[in-house]
């Protein structure tokens, strides 16, 4: 009996062992990232640089062992259109953009593109979470947003499209308006939760889709929740030293973005 016990208690640590936070597969032009357990949620961190920067110098200057693109951004002034919490903390807040107040659509549906769908890490009696909301809403008694990053719209339980002013409509119900390129197949950067664990896709200018066929692949998947990150031009993903992703390199470094999530080195 005390053999077989031993034996078991082997198995265990061997299968403890051998699960990956970090899991990576590839695909038809997109790669499947999947981040397992509880250790690597508290590893998690959104960050926002003052000046834009690549996704290779972030994962460099993050020291960091994966890194993706998150939130949008305006490239006229460099300033986000995403919230960003980074250690509890708001690091940049897009109601300092001037931007938005001069934009006569934009300063219309102000709280519609505030309340865009957002990726948190939230703490609960000491555990960490992935949740994907709305922006407004709010955390449970006792928990608090640890690291957070702002973009959409969100894809499951369902596509919010006008809701979060991706698509804005005339009375006709025609399209007059379209943001982030929704209905259009591009290069995207997608993030869904599946029995608690985060999932990442890095859809590549190889298989680009519109948002309605990753919602498709998402509920195939089985996620429980997803949204989009910024994508396009700004798709990117560094691991390690081992991957790249960069879906505009006329420099070879990619395209300068604002915000990334990050997962620093042990």
């Amino acid at each position: 009996m005390k053999k077989i016990i031993v034996l078991l208690l082997i198995c265990l640590s061997i299968n403890f062992a051998d699960a990956k936070p970090i899991e990576i597969s590839y695909d038809n032009g997109i790669y499947h990232i999947v981040l397992t357990g509880e250790k690597i949620r508290r590893r998690v961190k959104f960050v926002a640089s003052e000046s834009l920067m690549s996704n290779r110098e972030a994962h460099i200057k993050g020291k960091s062992e994966l890194t993706i693109n998150a939130g949008f951004f305006d490239p006229e002034n460099g300033k986000t259109i995403s919230y960003i919490v980074t250690d509890r903390n708001t690091a940049v807040d897009p109601m300092f953009n001037e931007n938005i107040y001069t934009n006569p659509v934009l300063r219309k549906n102000l709280d519609k593109l505030l309340n865009r769908t957002e990726f948190r890490v939230v703490e609960c009696n000491n555990k960490y979470e992935y949740q994907i909301v709305e922006h407004k809403s709010g955390v449970d008694f006792g928990c608090n947003i640890i690291t957070s990053a702002q973009a959409g719209p969100m894809i499951l339980p369902q596509l919010r499209l006008e809701e979060e002013l991706f698509v804005i409509k005339d009375k006709d119900g025609n399209v007059v308006r379209e943001s982030a390129s929704v209905l259009h197949k591009m290069p995207r950067t997608i993030i869904g939760i599946k029995d608690g664990d985060a999932h990442i896709l890095i859809i590549t200018d190889k298989n680009p889709m519109d948002i309605y066929e990753v919602q498709k692949l998402c509920k195939e998947l089985g996620f429980d929740r997803a949204m989009a990150f910024d994508g396009g031009s700004s798709t990117s993903m560094n691991y390690k030293k081992e991957i790249e992703v960069i879906s505009t390199a006329d420099d070879n470094g990619g395209r300068l973005l604002k915000s990334f999530m990050i997962i620093p080195k042990k």
